[in-house]
């Protein structure tokens, strides 16, 4: 377990921590059962059930709201488990924190408005408490962080984030796209929180949980929130993600954990020749991509000069349609290569544009 780990409030014993339960508490017998089952896996650390469920159409299950908070207390107090809620409004923190609940969790729904994150925070001034926030729906991770500063500012000293993945138009393969990399720059500017991933609302499905939830172990993530239901079939919300508990603790079983090293010099060695190899190249794509900006500046001359536009559609599309083609030629994803020369052309239509404006 590296340095950083050993700070966080949520990691000082294992990792992964593990946070378990279904997404929707529908009865005391479910609650309770699903709880039971979960403690003879050895692997759940947490019990979570949804309360309160925030849902897109109002016609939805919606939880089963206040009457399942003394179920909860139940597995806290018979089984042992510490157990956490989603809150969405200071109404639900006071009767949470009536009822002994040991963390409260804020949704992406929630977390996506700073009035609402405020109003739980004054709700929470004054309270010792561990407090979990979602990221928002879309991939802001100022909005983000600013959600945990909210509580912060209200002196909430346990804070830890989860990545639950964005809402992205038209995505197919995912629930919500798991776009790492702004989990990874959340991490950057805030390594002092935990960071739980939920492969739960990132898949959406059952046959890809694992593989989500390896991947976030191997970007070093603290934890784990998974939905389990003794039935999930026949769950009343999100029933195709989640998962009986013995799948889940065998899929906690197989997982491979592995460490960073950071500080052992020995394990860095072979890293460090080949990391000079690859700044040698940034070094030498900074360079080309210089030189390409040149040129295109030389073009936006030549379209000034003879009242051309600047964006040229029959030239873009040749250049995505080459692209696809170098990505496959190069083991390299379709996706990030388009990404890549998104990111050029945005950059020399601003270099041209700069043309266009000089007198």
């Amino acid at each position: 377990m590296s340095k950083q780990k050993e700070k966080t409030w949520l990691t000082r014993t294992k990792r992964p921590i593990v946070i378990a339960g279904p997404c929707s508490a529908e009865s005391e017998s479910q609650v309770i059962e699903t709880a039971k089952r979960l403690k003879k896996t050895g692997k759940v650390d947490i019990y979570r059930a949804g309360i309160w469920k925030p849902r897109t159409r109002p016609n939805s299950f919606e939880g089963v709201g206040v009457v399942g908070l003394p179920w909860v207390k139940r597995v806290k107090e018979e089984i042992g488990f510490p157990v956490t809620v989603e809150v969405a409004k200071a109404s639900h923190v006071e009767q949470a924190l009536s009822f002994g609940i040991d963390i409260l969790w804020i949704g992406a729904r929630t977390t996506v408005n700073p009035f609402a994150v405020q109003e739980i925070a004054d709700a929470l001034r004054g309270v010792e408490i561990p407090v979990l926030v979602k990221n928002p729906i879309n991939p802001d991770v100022a909005l983000w962080v600013g959600g945990i500063e909210r509580l912060e500012k209200a002196g909430i000293k346990e804070i830890g984030a989860i990545h639950r993945g964005f809402s992205n138009h038209g995505e197919k393969y995912y629930r919500n796209r798991p776009q790492w990399h702004i989990a990874l720059e959340f991490r950057n500017q805030r390594p002092d929180i935990p960071l739980i991933n939920d492969p739960s609302h990132i898949c959406g499905r059952r046959d890809i949980l694992q593989d989500v939830g390896q991947k976030a172990m191997d970007l070093d993530f603290d934890g784990l929130m998974i939905e389990s239901h003794i039935d999930p079939d026949n769950a009343w919300s999100d029933a195709k993600q989640q998962i009986t508990p013995e799948v889940l603790g065998a899929m906690i079983t197989e997982m491979k954990l592995r460490q960073d090293y950071e500080d052992v010099i020995p394990m860095q060695g072979e890293l460090d020749y080949l990391r000079s190899e690859i700044n040698h190249i940034d070094d030498e794509l900074i360079n080309l991509l210089g030189n390409r900006m040149s040129v295109a500046r030389k073009i936006g001359s030549h379209k000034k000069e003879n009242n051309m536009t600047i964006y040229q559609p029959k030239r873009w599309k040749n250049i995505m349609t080459k692209g696809s083609k170098l990505a496959e030629d190069n083991s390299l994803s379709d996706e990030f290569v388009k990404s890549l020369f998104n990111a050029i052309h945005i950059e020399s239509i601003n270099q041209q544009e700069k043309i266009f404006k000089e007198k």
